[in-house]
């Protein structure tokens, strides 16, 4: 999705995603998982760490305050004071958030260190492509962004899946770098479009996305997901056209297109009623529902969920043991496996995009855009 309306709705996927409240037991998860850290996040980390889950598990900072010489307990309590009249959900989101984000960064750190990467493609600026053991590995770049898709990333992927589809690995892998899978389409695509563009911009859009998941169904090879993270919008919705999909136990998705007045692309109209049961695939597709990875595998969205802590060694060692098996035969059982629904999916893929366009030029799709900004702007 692409256009400024187009955009700016996936965009609020992204954004959405970000804002949701998390449960309880997500919750009490982080506070689990914070203590498989090796390293020390530092002083400023911790105190943040300490405000988010004082204000999680008490609300508002009530205490009175310590005395000047009393260092430690002063920090901690102007680090609570801080968040004010931050909401007990917001702050459970904020420190789930942040103990994902530490875990993320010290595995990546790990894996960088443990094996420097190799066969690096040049020519990409958003994403990383990579050739190892067989296995072309493609992977969101823009960690600062939480790995939204803008439209130089689009039309990198779609370059990438090319040569991927050319080169002589024996199966290509997506995944991201950082925290996120991804975040959906990036907002800053569309801030610039005056009111005047808008008719071509939705149409361009079209086309893109359209070629976007053309690449996807067409792409000749076994592909798979390997989902490190949140998973939102069009980056969930073309995991119905990859063979495999592994997800880390701390990723979710979501498809909130509702929320801005859009409609469903990636093919996800009519691959997820197959894969979920049409009462499933209505609550996400129509109703925004987010999806635990533990929910998404129940559903069949997802193969298989892994510990975070051992998510990266255990799949990419079942990666390694798929790659070293005979390259044409899994080319040619995929393509049976494919072939009677091809057709088909190009046909959904087009009626998806046409539909997307006429979403994107609606008033109602404007409207729910605006008011989607305004309310995150209070936030």
């Amino acid at each position: 999705r692409q256009v400024q309306a187009v955009c700016i709705p996936a965009i609020h996927l992204h954004t959405t995603a970000a804002t949701m409240q998390v449960s309880q037991k997500d919750f009490e998860k982080a506070q689990e998982q914070l203590k498989l850290l090796k390293k020390d996040p530092g002083n400023e980390t911790k105190l943040k760490l300490y405000a988010l889950f004082k204000q999680a598990t008490e609300g508002p900072c009530t205490s009175p305050k310590p005395g000047m010489l009393d260092f430690v307990k002063k920090a901690k309590w102007d680090a609570w004071n801080s968040l004010g009249n931050l909401s007990q959900d917001d702050a459970r989101q904020k420190y789930t958030e942040l103990v994902s984000g530490l875990l993320s960064a010290e595995s990546g750190a790990q894996k960088e260190d443990s094996s420097p990467e190799e066969g690096r493609h040049d020519g990409y600026e958003t994403i990383i492509v990579t050739t190892k053991n067989n296995i072309t590995t493609i992977k969101f770049n823009r960690p600062d962004r939480k790995n939204a898709i803008n439209h130089k990333m689009y039309r990198e992927i779609i370059k990438a899946l090319e040569e991927a589809g050319k080169d002589d690995s024996t199966i290509a892998v997506i995944t991201g770098n950082g925290d996120y899978y991804s975040s959906g389409n990036d907002l800053n695509n569309f801030t610039n479009v005056q009111p005047g563009e808008m008719k071509k911009m939705a149409s361009d859009g079209a086309v893109l996305l359209k070629e976007f998941v053309g690449h996807f169904i067409d792409f000749p090879k076994p592909l798979i997901a390997v989902v490190n993270g949140p998973a939102i919008g069009i980056c969930v919705t073309v995991l119905g056209l990859c063979d495999i999909v592994y997800a880390s136990d701390r990723a979710t998705f979501q498809s909130p297109f509702s929320q801005l007045g859009q409609s469903p692309e990636g093919c996800s109209s009519y691959l997820f009623p197959k894969i979920m049961g049409l009462a499933k695939a209505s609550e996400m597709l129509l109703f925004n529902k987010k999806l635990t990875a533990e929910e998404a595998c129940v559903q069949g969205l997802v193969t298989e969920v892994f510990p975070e802590r051992t998510f990266q060694k255990e799949v990419w060692a079942r990666l390694e043991a798929y790659a070293s098996l005979p390259k044409n035969c899994l080319a040619v059982s995929k393509q049976l496996l494919r072939s009677m629904e091809k057709e088909k999916l190009h046909e959904v893929n087009s009626k998806e995009c046409e539909v997307l366009k006429e979403r994107w030029l609606s008033d109602e799709c404007m409207n729910a855009i605006v008011s989607f900004f305004q309310k995150k702007s209070k936030l």
